[in-house]
């Protein structure tokens, strides 16, 4: 093993401040980089380091490769995380990184690559033997080929950029009426996010579950998956809800599930912590879907229910090191849930809402994990993601985590912009999702249930009044002097509560 001293955090947010946290405990100094907009932000607070790249906007700032290659270089780091989003799975980003002689926190290049390419993906897993959904695919292939296939396929069908992630470029196609409009919409939509305007098809499933597997790499051949995360609970391909382990799936199916994870890993030589998605039916059949190479956001689930430091283990393989586990030693123990809490207002189409956060008190309790970039006082700015935390839980049982859910969200205090934490506790709280049996349509053919109703002061409101303090730092009571009969600490008898008064 090669030893690493110093890392570049390539991102903002709750990942920068989750990866300086376990560059802390791996003994490396950690350097953040931050916008114009982010010249205090809690992950710049997190870091030992941290270096300006200018700009607002992400185009000149946390996308801008030379200028975090130069602050890379400023800080004398060997190696740089990308976290996930931005340039995490940018294979020109990891080239450049590893050609300016740093090491690269995530899997090769190539791999990058090929598995950016849905439809390259599609035939090398094709190749691997792991299952696939029916679907359509040619290069400069035209509309009529498309209206062709889709005849073939059996509607619905769904429309997909070949370059695409994160539920862009894709469209659900129910009848060939609308498939001309969906083409064009979706090649529009893959054009501009991703430079890529090519497209596939695929059987659109339904009701369908989605789960993924992660799966963890050395270079010295070693790969393991780390067991599923149901990600079912969705909108508009979004995740909102993440569970492990599913309620869906049998132990022979996990086993099986897990299996194809890693053949696919392994068809694309991949190496450090990566994610393989896959569809499934209520009866257990599973489809690959795509592999997300890098970090999740949803990575927590898997490390309370495993009891391993993803992160930590991303550096221990890019340092050079084996896996410290084979399959057999992997167990999944209890259940974890994880909820994505975001400044957005679901009354308004869960458009993002910005501005300043007055109050922000997020849970803490036994088995409550809470990971957050922003603190009371911080803003959500209208340039980058608008999430405010992450709130994940732990209990022995499932129907122990979901109550705890429930609680955790209920001692959320948020002050200041609109959010989705109303929705998320009627979310929590409802019967489908206890009984596990949420798909991934639910959400949005449920939205209007889902939506608290409106008028109510909110709960957070209600505990923030009753916390704050009054102006000046002083009491809302009168002042207490010795012999004052309205506060007990301004009493002569010597009273203290919960102790006798002599």
């Amino acid at each position: 093993m090669k030893p690493l001293h110093a890392c570049l955090i390539a991102n903002r947010g709750e990942i920068a401040v989750r990866i300086a946290h376990a560059c802390r405990e791996s003994g490396l100094r950690s350097v953040a980089v931050y916008s114009d907009v982010d010249a205090h932000a809690r992950h710049v607070r997190a870091a030992d380091d941290a270096y300006p790249l200018g700009g607002a906007s992400p185009a000149e700032s946390y996308l801008n490769i030379p200028r975090l290659l130069e602050a890379a270089k400023r800080a004398n780091c060997d190696c740089l995380h990308p976290g996930y989003g931005f340039l995490s799975e940018s294979e020109v980003f990891a080239a450049a990184v590893q050609e300016a002689g740093l090491v690269w926190v995530g899997p090769p290049p190539d791999a990058i690559r090929r598995m950016g390419i849905k439809t390259e993906a599609r035939m090398l897993m094709a190749q691997a033997g792991v299952p696939l959904v029916p679907g359509f695919q040619q290069d400069h292939a035209s509309d009529a080929d498309f209206a062709r296939a889709a005849e073939r396929i059996g509607y619905p069908v769904m429309v997909k950029a070949a370059g695409g992630g994160g539920g862009k470029g894709i469209r659900i196609v129910r009848q060939p009426a609308d498939l001309l409009e969906a083409l064009a919409a979706a090649r529009h939509e893959a054009e501009h996010a991703f430079g890529d305007p090519r497209l596939f098809l695929e059987k659109y499933i339904e009701p369908a579950r989605h789960i993924e597997i992660q799966v963890i790499a050395d270079a010295h051949g070693n790969t393991a998956h780390l067991f599923e995360r149901e990600c079912s609970a969705q909108r508009r391909h979004q995740k909102i809800l993440e569970e492990s382990p599913s309620p869906l799936l049998t132990p022979e199916t996990r086993e099986r599930m897990g299996a194809a994870a890693v053949a696919a890993a392994q068809a694309v030589g991949y190496v450090n912590a990566g994610t393989v998605e896959f569809i499934a039916t209520p009866q257990g059949e599973f489809y690959f879907l795509e592999m997300n190479t890098r970090l999740q956001v949803e990575h927590p689930v898997t490390e309370l229910v495993t009891g391993l430091d993803l992160v930590k283990l991303q550096f221990h393989i890019a340092a050079g090191g084996a896996l410290p586990f084979t399959q057999r030693d992997l167990s999944q123990r209890g259940h974890a849930i994880e909820c994505r809490l975001y400044a957005e207002d679901p009354h308004n189409g869960f458009l993002p809402a910005v501005g300043k956060l007055e109050r922000f008190i997020p849970p803490n309790a036994p088995g409550v994990r809470v990971d957050s970039g922003v603190e009371t006082g911080d803003s959500i700015s209208l340039h980058y993601d608008p999430m405010i935390a992450k709130i994940i839980v732990y209990d022995s049982t499932r129907a122990g985590a979901i109550t705890r859910l429930q609680s955790a969200l209920d001692q959320t205090v948020i002050l200041g912009t609109t959010t989705n934490l109303p929705f998320l506790r009627v979310l929590a709280a409802h019967p489908v999702f206890a009984a596990g049996e949420v798909h991934t349509a639910f959400v949005d053919a449920h939205l209007a249930t889902l939506l608290p109703a409106q008028g109510d002061l909110p709960l957070e409101a209600l505990v923030a009044a009753a916390l704050a303090e009054p102006q000046g730092g002083q009491s809302a009571a009168p002042a207490a002097t010795d012999g004052d009969s309205y506060s007990p600490w301004g009493r002569a008898d010597q009273f203290r509560t919960g102790l006798p008064s002599s």
